[in-house]
């Protein structure tokens, strides 16, 4: 009995001390909290400054994580910093230490932020331009959020953009477009003077930027040229087309562009009619003719007309549907006869080509081989 009494004590001891174990491993100390997290933009490093007539476009792509790699959570504010050189010196990089030449707060930032990417218009006007002529422009950007209390949390400067201003040609005039078969043709009339009045010495050439809608913002550059005049030989006939075309001036291997002109649209309808087709044989053949001629060569071809003459009489269509290949054979002949052929080519759109050189065949009179 005083065995079994013993082995039980030693049995509740052991339970008890599990117990104390367990309530210290639950009620254990606990790891001092984390700090808050600090969010500071990642750098940005595709700004832009692109001149368009008096106009200077400042543009980059908007931060979305921090320097730890993840997401921004907090709004982002932005600090645009700016400085301009004047004609004959070293561009000087802005000052990101000094009061920012604007900012933006998160509130104001929707305005010019569309899909990610910022947009900023310095639109200066004509007496500041003819004042600001030949000076470099040189920006900046910091991005920033707010920590404790509103302290800012600011990220490294962005990449400096720089662009001097140019005195560039006034917008293009007299746009137009005009249809062919094969292409669309614009020409437009070369600007006679700058934005200050000046002749435009440093023309370089044109681009040309096309639309599907017209709207601001969809039109995407075309083409370059150094004439008045381009031919748009992708398109469709059927579908509307925007155009602008804008001048470029080129000094000291700097590049601007002027406004863009007078948008034009054009919808090209297919009036066009496949060539003429050539080369057009008739033979006898048992009781019948049989024509052959050249194949056309249009891309859009739908088939072939016949047209017979008989003694010399008007020519009339034999055919009641296109002839899909430059192959005819007319079992309607009778004996002793003179016909003429003439065969006319069709495309998709039902233009007719005009009649070919006609072919001549007497058929044997009755009982002649």
């Amino acid at each position: 009995m005083k065995v079994r009494m013993h082995a039980a004590g030693r049995w509740a001891k052991g339970v008890c001390l599990a117990a104390i174990i367990f309530a210290l491993a639950g009620c254990g100390v606990q790891s001092p909290p984390e700090p808050p997290r600090v969010e500071i933009p990642q750098k940005i490093t595709d700004l832009r400054a692109v001149q368009t007539g008096s106009t200077i476009n400042i543009s980059f792509t908007m931060p979305t994580l921090a320097t730890d790699g993840e997401l921004l959570n907090k709004p982002v504010e932005i600090e645009i910093f700016r400085s301009i050189s004047p004609s004959g010196r070293q561009p000087a990089p802005p000052d990101t230490s000094n009061t920012p030449w604007l900012s933006l707060t998160s509130h104001e930032l929707p305005r010019y932020v569309h899909n990610g990417k910022f947009e900023y218009l310095l639109q200066m006007p004509p007496e500041e331009f003819r004042q600001r002529v030949g000076s470099t422009f040189s920006f900046a950007i910091v991005a920033l959020t707010r920590g404790f209390r509103g302290r800012p949390r600011r990220s490294l400067p962005s990449n400096t953009a720089e662009t001097p201003l140019l005195d560039v040609a006034r917008p293009v005039t007299n746009l137009q477009v005009k249809p062919s078969q094969t292409a669309l043709l614009l020409t437009w009339t070369k600007p006679s003077e700058t934005l200050t009045g000046a002749a435009p010495m440093h023309l370089s050439g044109y681009r040309i930027y096309q639309s599907g809608t017209g709207k601001p913002g969809t039109f995407q550059l075309l083409a370059t040229t150094d004439t008045t005049r381009y031919a748009d030989a992708n398109f469709q006939f059927g579908r509307e087309y925007y155009f602008c075309v804008s001048a470029v001036t080129t000094l000291d291997g700097s590049q601007a562009e002027s406004e863009p002109s007078a948008a034009v649209s054009i919808t090209p309808r297919d009036v066009f009619p496949p060539p003429v087709p050539t080369g057009l044989q008739a033979f006898n053949a048992a009781g019948a003719v049989d024509l052959l001629w050249n194949a056309s060569a249009a891309p859009d071809l739908a088939g072939y007309n016949v047209y017979r003459s008989t003694d010399g009489g008007p020519f009339e269509r034999i055919n009641k549907q296109l002839a899909p290949t430059p192959i005819f054979h007319d079992a309607t002949v009778t004996p002793g006869h003179r016909y003429q052929y003439s065969v006319t080519a069709v495309d998709l759109s039902g233009n007719e080509s005009g009649r070919s050189q006609p072919a001549s065949v007497a058929t044997p009179a009755p009982g002649r081989p």
